[in-house]
């Protein structure tokens, strides 16, 4: 007992965020030795759990509870449906039949490469990157652009709403947190979408070229005619959604979005289906893929790992931390949202956890009138720190899909990244400068 003990005191005396990034350093290490997705984050896991001094019993407890929780379930549920779609749609041929409708419409090849993950991101879909990913590499072909270069359009370009769009739990948790009025944090936060945009075309200058333009403008009719099982998906998902939120109980209510998409996605897979004429005998190549297995699998896993990281108190250490060693306001708001971000990957995760923090020390020091300011500050960077994080599932999905992995995409995104935080600093003053 008294080893035992001494351990624990030891791991005390390291502080978590070290210990925090030891761990990922680890599981960074383990997918770079072609360890499965699965089983590196399961393997984090355990180690998060050890090195946070979890007792054995505690750990399986987590883990166990994070496996049975609705939100695990009805996550794997969703990206599991969303590779079903996908492949009926590459499947029957009408992804392609879509995207011979969508070539000519926009003459432009740069916009063409971004406009389906753009669309996509419009909704807040789990794992909603692997949804216009065969778009993109389909789209990306004719330009001889790399796996790599594919998988960071797909993902960044993706989440250029993220910032502002009022239908990302994010942005709804930050204005009940802060107590700020939705349209105003929207009119504030937008900004950075354009900065996100103009900085994401950086590192695909001179790699995406012009390309031969139609003669004849085409009709938007068969695009449209095509993509709408897609807009079924988006426009019933949000509809249900919403109703759901409304109808079910309190129980229930939490993973309200996640039925709506459930419920959109069987009948967008059913139409499909129907409408190209499938036989039983196609459909269930596509439910015995293995890759749902896998993906069910790597889901689970990252959500065991979120689970252990919650039940260990890490993020709750990291956080007073940070505040123990007096570090000024501006920093805060860029440091803690990031790191939190970084670590769990999730949005709501970030904004949940360090705004009720920061909240409190922007009202204690007395700077209550540059409250936006500085949630749209704590907004773009915790995101920043969620698209570089390794457990954003929209990344693992991308380059799963890509066949590529983590370090080639942080090549394209440093350019970016860096952007989005110089102007959300520059814009940070700005902001303050005016409402003074």
């Amino acid at each position: 007992m008294g080893g035992a003990g001494g351990q624990v005191e030891m791991l005390d005396t390291i502080p978590a965020i070290v210990r925090i990034l030891s761990v990922f350093a680890l599981v960074l290490l383990a997918i770079k030795r072609k360890w499965s997705l699965g089983n590196a984050f399961l393997a984090g896991a355990l180690l998060l759990g050890l090195v946070f001094a979890m007792p054995p019993g505690a750990l399986l407890l987590a883990a166990g509870r994070s496996l049975v929780h609705p939100k695990t379930v009805s996550l794997a549920a969703v990206v599991s449906l969303i590779l079903v779609f996908s492949h009926s749609l590459e499947k029957a041929g009408q992804m392609e039949r879509l995207l011979a409708g969508f070539r000519g419409l926009i003459r432009r090849p740069r916009i063409n490469l971004v406009v389906f993950p753009a669309l996509i991101g419009l909704l807040p879909m789990p794992g909603g990157a692997i949804f216009s990913a065969p778009m993109v590499k389909s789209l990306g072909a004719e330009h001889r652009l790399s796996p790599s270069q594919l998988s960071y359009i797909n993902y960044w370009f993706r989440h250029i709403w993220e910032y502002w769009w009022p239908l990302y739990p994010g942005i709804l948790l930050t204005t009940t947190l802060a107590g700020v009025d939705l349209w105003r944090l929207v009119l504030c936060t937008s900004p950075l979408t354009l900065v996100a945009v103009f900085a994401g075309y950086w590192p695909l200058r001179g790699a995406v070229n012009g390309g031969p333009a139609d003669a004849v403008r085409k009709s938007p009719r068969p695009f449209f005619k095509e993509a709408a099982p897609i807009g079924c998906v988006i426009l019933l998902g949000l509809t249900l959604g919403v109703a759901f939120s409304a109808w079910l109980p309190r129980g229930l209510n939490s993973i309200a979005k996640e039925l709506g998409l459930l419920a959109a996605l069987l009948i967008a897979i059913f139409w499909v289906w129907r409408r190209n004429h499938m036989g039983w005998g196609a459909r269930g190549a596509i439910l015995k893929d293995p890759a749902l297995a896998r993906m069910i699998y790597m889901v689970a896993a990252i959500l065991v790992f979120k689970g252990i990281l919650e039940e260990s108190r890490a993020v709750e250490q990291v956080s007073q931390e940070m505040l123990r060693w007096h570090i000024p306001l501006m920093p805060i708001a860029m440091i803690l949202p990031f790191l939190v971000g970084g670590v769990v990957g999730i949005t709501i995760a970030f904004v949940g956890t360090t705004f009720p923090i920061l909240i409190s020390l922007i009202n204690a020091m007395g700077r209550d009138a540059f409250m936006l300011p500085y949630l749209m500050l704590a907004l773009a960077s915790g995101f920043v720190g969620v698209l570089v994080s390794p457990l954003h599932l929209c990344f693992l999905l991308s380059n799963e899909y890509f066949k590529t992995t983590l370090v080639p995409v942080y090549h394209f995104m440093r350019v970016p990244l860096a952007a989005l935080v110089v102007a959300a600093a520059a814009y940070f003053w700005l902001l303050r400068s005016w409402l003074g």
